[in-house]
C-alpha cells in the first residue's frame, strides 16, 4: 500500500523556517529591543549581585559584564552602519518584572530572578539569531551574530541552576 502526503508549498516552507526566524525589523527597531533588554538585565543584575546564593550572585555579576559589552557592541555597530541609537527604554513588562523583583526578598527573590531570566534570555536569543540571519544593517547583523552565543551561554548557566 502506498501513502502520499500532500502538503502545500506554504506549509512546507513554514516547516523549513527556523524557530528563531522573525519578521524583518529595521536597524533602529533592533537597537531599541536589544537596548531595552540589556538595560533591564543590568538593572536586575545590580539587585542580585549581593544575593546570599553564590550561584545567583555570580550569574548576576556575569550579566552586568556581558550585557554592558553587548550594549557597547550594538552601539558601535549602529554607528558603523550610520544609524543613530536612541536612549534605551524598558518595556512595561520589564518595568513590572523589575518592580516585582525589587519587592521580593531572600530565596524568593533569587527564585523570581531565575524565573524571569529564563524567558528573557530565550527572547534575547531569538532576537539575536533572528537579526543575525535576516537583518538589513551589516554591522548590526554581525554584532547580533557575535552576541547570540553569549546569550546561549547564559541560558546554559540558567539551566544548571537549581531553584
Amino acid at each position: 500500500m502506498t501513502y502520499r502526503c500532500l502538503i502545500g508549498a506554504a506549509a512546507l516552507a513554514a516547516l523549513a523556517t527556523p524557530a528563531f526566524a522573525m519578521p524583518s525589523m529595521t536597524g533602529k527597531q533592533f537597537i531599541a529591543k536589544a537596548g531595552a533588554s540589556d538595560l533591564w538585565e543590568r538593572k536586575e543584575a545590580a539587585m542580585m549581585t549581593t544575593s546570599t546564593n553564590s550561584d545567583v550572585a555570580a550569574f548576576a555579576r556575569q550579566m552586568t559584564i556581558d550585557h554592558t559589552k553587548s550594549t557597547d557592541m550594538v552601539k558601535a555597530a549602529a554607528k558603523a552602519d550610520g544609524i543613530a541609537a536612541a536612549t534605551p527604554a524598558m518595556t512595561e513588562k520589564q518595568k513590572s518584572d523589575l518592580a516585582a523583583l525589587s519587592a521580593s526578598k531572600g530565596a524568593a527573590r533569587d527564585s523570581l530572578y531565575i524565573t524571569q531570566q529564563k524567558p528573557a534570555h530565550a527572547d534575547a536569543l531569538a532576537l539575536m539569531q533572528g537579526y543575525s540571519s535576516s537583518g538589513m544593517a551589516a554591522h548590526l547583523k554581525g554584532a547580533a551574530g557575535k552576541i547570540a552565543p553569549v546569550v546561549q551561554s547564559h541560558i546554559d548557566m540558567l539551566n544548571k541552576m537549581a531553584m
